[in-house]
């Protein structure tokens, strides 16, 4: 028998949706959706279940079109890569998920985690897709939304095969909100299982559904196998994988959506009983976890320490700014930690770390109106219930209508920093925000999209700027706010702002490092001793 740990649910308590998880070797792998965040498709690796660390990103470009680049006023937000499906099959890893903006479903291979991961195109467009590599070696894509499909693909997966199986599976009721979406298909003990999500009939609440059959051109037969809220805002729990781990122990990790600070990873207890699957413990989703670990944790006696998912950074890593580093896992984001993800394809042209300063310069290159155009803004997940961030801003090189800061990103955002006026440098608070309840701002009239200087006032001492930003999600707050140190103490700059999950980004909310310019490029902006607090 294993060694067993405790933990509670949710585990992580970022914003990592859409799970997928396998079992291989002794290690637990999950990846999960990465929107228009890049370097994209992050794997995580754990031991137990409970606690995770950064293992690989499988890309760190798509396909550079002008919109996943901020180019020419595009961008892809609530867009990119979506809910991928994570599989080992006969010794080679498969990630294969679409992508919302580019129409098109990629899948990439490698003979290990950390790659090298090898890109191909699946033809056809597969909604939220799973893999299944069945017995007698043929494979299939099982996707859609309300109407699942399954099919089969041809031995180089690129596309169906011509004359292959091609059937609907299972429909779902018009009167939801959501239908069935988010599928997962698995061979068990002979056996084919089917999951996804979809809502209620009577109110919007995420629902986990299981249909299963014999074959898989026989019937497909089932409903819904978890409803549970966990007691937080009627706010279901559903969409992921199923596995079997250490001990042979099955699970599943599936999300719950937790206001402003995005999607979250649950573990839930999976039994069998005479073939039928069991979700939760009396159905419910249990907030204590005591799970076994595997053997290949590499620290036997004590408590292994996973690498933060989040983390403060002081940008000195030991070797200089173009050289290639010694742990690509550590340092695999473009030079930089694997804790930073940059929101749409960055340029890394307009990026230099100066290691002995200890600081990241990013300059611009075009003229935008907000920061949601702002190319090169570098990002880190918040965490429930709540959490800070940090940093201090050189200005000395900001050109005039240049913006730099420490930002909340999300569709409602709002940033503390630097603004360029006239010559003269002001310490400045701006936000976007929707007070009429709009759902996607993307669908919203313009006047709702315009950023609004909430604050501003003139610095005279210097032209470096220490920013700060706290937020609360506990209680349904959903706030954040935006201080300046002075004199050592921190003031703060305008009122409590209210964060919203919305369709319009389609994320949880993150910190971020940016510039841009209003008038003229080439200003630059200078970041350094990164602080992340809990």
């Amino acid at each position: 028998m294993s060694k067993l740990i405790s933990g509670t649910n949710p585990i992580l308590r970022m914003d990592f949706p859409d799970p997928d998880v396998i079992f291989v070797d002794g290690v637990y792998y999950m990846i999960s959706t990465t929107m228009h965040f890049l370097p994209g498709g992050q794997i995580l690796r754990s031991y137990d279940l409970l606690a995770w660390e950064h293992a690989a990103y499988v890309f760190d470009y798509l396909d550079g079109t002008d919109a996943q680049k901020l180019s020419s006023g595009k961008y892809i937000y609530g867009k990119g890569m979506w809910a991928a499906s994570l599989r080992y099959h006969k010794g080679i890893f498969y990630v294969v998920f679409v992508c919302n903006d580019t129409q098109k479903t990629y899948l990439y291979r490698a003979e290990k985690v950390d790659g090298p991961w090898r890109k191909s195109e699946i033809e056809g467009f597969y909604h939220d897709c799973s893999l299944l590599f069945d017995d007698d070696g043929r494979t299939y894509i099982v996707y859609g939304n309300r109407q699942i499909y399954l099919t089969e693909l041809n031995e180089d997966l690129t596309g169906p095969k011509e004359g292959g199986l091609n059937r609907l599976i299972v429909s779902d009721s018009e009167e939801t909100s959501l239908g069935f979406e988010g599928s997962h298909l698995y061979k068990i003990n002979g056996r084919y299982y089917l999951f996804f999500i979809h809502s209620l009939k009577e109110r919007w609440r995420r629902v986990e559904a299981c249909f299963s059959s014999d074959s898989l051109e026989g019937e497909f037969t089932g409903g819904d196998i978890l409803n549970d809220d966990m007691g937080f805002r009627d706010s279901g729990v559903a969409q992921g994988g199923i596995v079997c781990g250490v001990d042979g122990t099955w699970n599943a990790i599936l999300f719950q959506d937790r206001g402003a600070v995005g999607r979250i990873p649950v573990v839930v207890p999976v039994t069998w009983d005479n073939g039928r699957i069991v979700f939760g413990i009396n159905k419910k989703v249990p907030h204590e976890l005591t799970l076994p670990v595997s053997e290949k944790c590499p620290v036997k006696d004590g408590e292994y320490e996973y690498s933060p998912l989040i983390d403060s950074d002081g940008f000195r890593y030991g070797f200089n700014w173009g050289e290639i580093p010694a742990d690509k896992r550590k340092h695999g984001t473009f030079g930089l930690r694997s804790i930073w993800q940059f929101n749409h394809e960055p340029d890394p042209e307009l990026l230099f770390r100066d290691e002995k300063e200890g600081k990241l310069w990013i300059t611009t290159d075009k003229i935008c109106a907000d920061l949601n155009h702002a190319r090169n803004t570098l990002t880190q997940r918040t965490v429930y219930p709540g959490c800070s961030a940090e940093v201090s801003v050189d200005a000395s090189k900001l050109h005039d209508g240049d913006r730099a800061g420490l930002c909340i990103l999300q569709g409602d955002y709002c940033w503390a920093g630097v603004e360029k006026r006239d010559g003269k440098l002001f310490s400045v608070m701006y936000s976007q925000k929707e007070e009429r309840g709009v759902w996607d701002l993307s669908q919203a009239p313009a006047d709702l999209l315009e950023e609004r200087e909430i604050t501003s006032e003139e610095e005279k001492k210097n032209s470096v700027f220490r920013f700060r930003i706290e937020v609360c999600f506990e209680d349904e707050k959903d706030a954040a706010g935006c201080f300046i140190q002075e004199d050592g103490k921190w003031k703060k700059i305008g009122g409590a702002h209210k964060l919203h999950f919305r369709l319009d980004h389609f994320t949880g909310a993150r910190f971020g490092l940016f510039v841009y310019s209003t008038k003229e490029p080439g200003g630059k902006a200078g970041f350094s001793d990164f602080r992340i607090g809990r």
